[in-house]
């Protein structure tokens, strides 16, 4: 499954090191979206964890529908 997080302010090279498997983008304002594939609720909560452990606050989680980031999604068709 994909998840995006979005966390409070802007992250360090530091930061973004901590989480390979996450891609980094700026979000509006002044915040930064990590979003990428987690396999498992375990690797959810090591995340959660590790966001915890680094003192960054986590301001949103969603879980993603499978595309991209923020609206990016795969196209549908009703047919």
């Amino acid at each position: 499954m994909r998840y995006e997080f979005l966390v409070a302010g802007r992250v360090s090279d530091t930061v973004v090191a901590a989480f390979p498997e996450l891609d980094v983008a700026p979000a509006p304002g002044a915040d930064t979206a990590m979003f990428g594939t987690v396999k498992d609720k375990a690797a959810l909560r090591g995340l959660l964890a590790r966001f915890d452990d680094l003192g960054l606050t986590v301001l949103e989680m969603r879980q993603l529908p499978g595309g991209s980031p923020r609206g990016g999604g795969q196209a549908r068709s009703d047919v």
